[in-house]
């Protein structure tokens, strides 16, 4: 199965983020991606801090899923995209939503960010509802995503509910500041999970002043088989079921556990 990584700088002005969408998925469309994944928050970027995401936010039926399921439908790939979508019982503040998009146009699944970002001196908490700890997994082809969303990579038990699930490829959409030792901390933990999980992790991440870039596909037992720097543009890897299956084989800690998790509610 192939996977497309976009990487780009998401802005305040949703038909221009959408429009970049399309033409980066369409470079790379001559590889024929099975799964085209773009950053957290392609939609609408967070803005500044005072930028009041409400007011920006859709329903799942909204312009921007009905932009993603017309280039699903062209390209003949799975679309998965961040948005921010808008909340019934709190018009304040929205979900961090990522949705995925059949080439029928259908909806396929939705997985609102569990894990907000209240740390280093950041506050997502105040413009953002959390979704329910339900891991999100979604099949292709022969494979199956699991569905997170950049801060939850640095919660190991949170990838491991998603295998446990059936995924085997975990898909991590990410708008990761920048800031001291933050794009190691990035590339560390991609690959820690990969390598943990033995499974496969596609990260895309958003790139320019305030995000760190990076976006990698990450085999399982932790080599980079595709990334992407700090430029914007578009890279493809192939997840390779027999590369799966040997890893496993030869690092099987999946089997010899101990510890099972759950969910604190």
């Amino acid at each position: 199965m192939r996977i497309a990584l976009l990487q780009f700088t998401a802005t305040l002005d949703k038909e221009r983020n959408l429009a970049e969408i399309g033409r980066l998925a369409r470079s790379v469309a001559t590889d024929r991606p099975a799964v085209v994944v773009c950053p957290e928050a392609s939609m609408c970027d967070f803005g500044s801090a005072d930028t009041v995401l409400a007011e920006y936010a859709e329903p799942l039926d909204g312009p921007f899923v009905r932009g993603l399921a017309d280039l699903a439908g062209e390209l003949g790939a799975v679309m998965v995209a961040g948005m921010f979508e808008r909340v019934a019982d709190d018009p304040g503040r929205v979900h961090n939503t990522l949705v995925v998009v059949r080439p029928d146009g259908s909806l396929a699944a939705t997985y609102r960010k569990i894990h907000l970002y209240d740390a280093f001196g950041y506050r997502e908490s105040d413009r953002l509802v959390a979704g329910e700890p339900t891991p999100v997994t979604v099949p292709v082809g022969d494979h199956r995503l699991g569905l997170l969303t950049c801060y939850d990579l640095r919660f190991p038990e949170f990838a491991r509910t998603l295998v446990d699930a059936g995924a085997d490829v975990l898909v991590v959409p990410a708008a990761w500041m920048r800031g001291p030792l933050k794009e190691d901390h990035w590339v560390t933990l991609a690959r820690a999970r990969a390598i943990e999980n033995t499974s496969y992790v596609a990260a895309s991440g958003q790139c320019g002043s305030a995000y760190s870039g990076h976006s990698m596909l990450v085999d399982p037992m932790g080599v980079v088989v595709t990334s992407l720097g700090e430029q914007v543009g578009a890279a493809t890897g192939d997840v390779d079921a027999e590369r799966l299956a040997q890893a496993r084989t030869r690092n099987p800690t999946l089997a010899h556990r101990r510890f099972t998790v759950s969910a604190q509610r």
